[in-house]
């Protein structure tokens, strides 16, 4: 997911988003740790969009706010 994607979401695309991100994140983990992970680059690509995405809500409140 690029920063330009993200940065045209809208707070609550955000958020949706967020909550999705996280919930394959603990399935990924999940997986992980029963070996059945097949993918393993998938989980720093999640762990680094949920990163991104509260970077930038972080910044848009911030802009609201100033």
């Amino acid at each position: 997911m690029k920063a330009a994607d993200v940065r045209a979401m809208s707070p609550d695309q955000l958020n949706d988003k967020l909550a999705e991100l996280k919930k394959e994140q603990f399935n990924l983990r999940f997986q992980a740790a029963s070996g059945q992970l097949e993918k393993t680059d998938r989980v720093r690509t999640v762990r680094r969009d949920i990163a991104r995405i509260k970077t930038i809500a972080r910044q848009k409140a911030a802009e609201n706010k100033g």
